[in-house]
């Protein structure tokens, strides 16, 4: 048992080297802090992670250490004080998975590989070997989704590559075979940047409730996660309001109480399905596999289960060496280690300066474009569009706050990008780091995509509703909005109550009992603030519960409720209104610059 996990962590010390190798723009060491708060632990821990750095040998990123208690809180000041004895800092490797996932894919083709998305399986084919009287898999009946064209795929040799969907393909090849994936669920969420230090995860070992717990730097924000669940399989899984709140709990354990752990700033979360395996040929049929399972089947069925993502080259070596000898197929040995992939050949670290000087993008921009795209990112460039402004000369934005730009989703569409939700989730991460801002961004996505694959006025409208739906179902905008509707309850106290309705009757000049755009506009342009009637709509939508196109009392008392107990935040309303009602008071001009929370 110790032999295997020794080999287990050894191999994917080794994967984890080679992937930081040949995809360098898209993986990178992350330092990762295991605070201690019981003396005991410090040696206990310390010895668990020397073991760790000794098996990875040449292959160690960088040496684990000890720090002392004021140490680990200069490096990561919202830690909690109390009772913090010090704290351990390993090393390990964070990458951006969609983009390898895509880099993979494109590497491959590049190679002759035929890759295909959107595309199903509805049966695998069979055929009756002549010399053995055998039946045997000899390919597929596939369907294009996107159209609901069907077509066969001869092959040699199938393999079943499929996930938490493999025991669904097993069964298309034998009805009686057990099933041997056990999917668990895994919700992560993602808050601001400055729930953690730029360059410093953190990582619990044991929870509450036994769980792992971590909060890493990703993509400027804050990603944390994660729980685990035994789950039903499906393609559209759905993060659970009680696994959001359970990670925040977490959370909240870890950090200083001066920072307040808010709901409402989770700006986006989502769920996972990780296939746990259990091994058909193990004799004890409860032991999930930590690991990997190949399995053969009598018809000739090679099937690749479990595993993890640092692993992926090497469980497809070893699969493809299992079909290879099972099908005879002439084949060399494996190229895949040290083979670089999409992207990562012409990188450099300071790629970005080139973009910046060749092209005029803003720094952040082109420090986004060569980590994403790497040595590709001058394609990107080229594509961007000329703002007409001094700075930056080229390359729009799709949302202010975030680096992504518009020509993105032209280059998107080269990397087959079918969907509004493929560009929003799978190639660049917007979806991922805020389901508001996605959804803003989501009418300009649809219109460039729509004059690229020419779209009619009835498949961009599906496009858009999809995208929100996707947004609202899976990304955890309906948690996010469920929070203000389900808190009909107003926790405010009286003298909490008349201060906002004073607020509230300041833009409700006739005692109406609702606010308008309107309303909010007359009061704005007495304060010499202008702001976009769109914007604006934008604004009360949120507030607007009912969708009656206007702000009741109400509705105005209760975000104000959300906002105090921390299950709204950023409201661009609340904060606009509060502005409004300062200058109001004060009588003076107010700047116009960023007013309202920068909305």
């Amino acid at each position: 048992m110790h032999t295997d996990i020794y080999m287990m962590v050894k191999e994917a010390l080794h994967e984890r080297a080679n992937l930081l190798e040949i995809a360098p723009h898209l993986s990178a060491p992350l330092p990762i802090m295991l605070p201690v708060y019981k003396w005991w632990q410090l040696p206990y821990y310390w010895a668990g992670i020397k073991m760790y750095d000794l098996v990875a040998g040449s292959h160690c990123l960088k040496s684990s250490y000890v720090l002392s208690k004021s140490k680990a809180l200069e490096l990561f000041p919202m830690l909690k004080k109390d009772k913090l004895v010090g704290a351990i800092v390993y090393y390990d490797g964070q990458h951006n998975d969609s983009r390898m996932n895509l880099a993979i894919a494109l590497a491959a083709a590049r190679y002759g590989a035929a890759i295909a998305n959107y595309t199903e399986v509805v049966r695998l084919l069979k055929m009756t070997d002549s010399a053995t009287g055998k039946e045997r898999v000899c390919g597929a009946r596939c369907r294009d989704v996107t159209t609901g064209q069907e077509f066969d795929v001869r092959a040699k040799c199938v393999i079943n590559a499929t996930g938490p969907f493999t025991d669904s393909l097993r069964k298309m090849d034998n009805q009686e075979t057990a099933n041997i994936c056990q999917p668990s669920a895994g919700v992560h969420i993602v808050i601001p940047g400055y729930y953690s230090p730029d360059n410093m995860g953190l990582l619990d070992p044991a929870t509450s409730d036994g769980r792992v717990i971590f909060f890493l730097p990703w993509e400027k924000m804050t990603i944390a996660g994660t729980t685990d669940t035994p789950t039903d399989v499906t393609a559209h899984p759905i993060p659970m309001e009680e696994d959001i709140n359970f990670i925040l709990s977490e959370v909240r354990n870890y950090l200083s109480p001066d920072v307040e752990v808010r709901r409402g700033d989770v700006l986006a979360a989502w769920s996972g399905i990780r296939p746990l395996v259990t091994d058909p040929n193990s004799k004890d049929t409860q032991s999930i596999c930590r690991n990997h399972v190949v399995s053969i089947s009598n018809t000739g069925l090679v099937t690749i289960a479990g595993g993890k993502w640092t692993t992926y080259r090497s469980m497809a070596e070893e699969t493809l060496d299992a079909a290879i000898k099972e099908h005879k197929l002439p084949a060399g040995p494996s190229r895949t280690m040290g083979l670089m992939l999409e992207g990562g050949k012409d990188w450099t670290p300071t790629l970005y300066i080139r973009l910046v000087q060749d092209y005029g993008l803003e720094n952040e921009v082109a420090q986004h474009l060569a980590a994403t795209y790497g040595g590709r990112a001058f394609e990107v460039a080229k594509m961007a569009q000329v703002t007409g402004k001094r700075w930056p000369i080229v390359g729009k934005r799709l949302v202010s706050e975030f680096p992504y730009i518009e020509s993105e989703v032209i280059y998107a569409i080269k990397e087959y990008a079918c969907t509004a939700i493929d560009v929003i989730a799978r190639r660049t991460r917007l979806g991922f780091l805020n389901v508001q801002a996605a959804d803003e961004a989501l009418p300009r996505i649809v219109k460039i995509m729509a004059k690229q694959l020419d779209w009619s006025e009835q498949k961009k409208k599906e496009e858009l509703e999809a995208a929100k739906t996707f947004l609202y179902q899976e990304m955890g905008y309906k948690a996010r909005s469920e929070q203000l509707t389900k808190t009909t309850e107003i926790s405010l106290t009286p003298q909490e109550v008349a201060r906002y309705k004073k607020r509230f009757y300041k833009f409700d000049k006739e005692s109406k009992g609702f606010i308008t755009t309107l309303d909010v506009q007359h009061v704005l342009e007495r304060l010499s603030i202008q702001i976009d009637e769109n914007a604006l709509h934008e604004i009360l939508n949120e507030v607007d519960l009912n969708k009656n196109g206007q702000v009741e009392l109400d509705e105005f008392l209760q975000l104000m409720s959300a906002v105090q107990r921390g299950q709204i935040s950023d409201s661009r309303l609340a904060i606009l209104m509060k502005t409004a009602e300062e200058s109001l008071d004060l009588r003076g001009p107010v700047s116009v610059d960023r007013s309202g929370g920068g909305v």
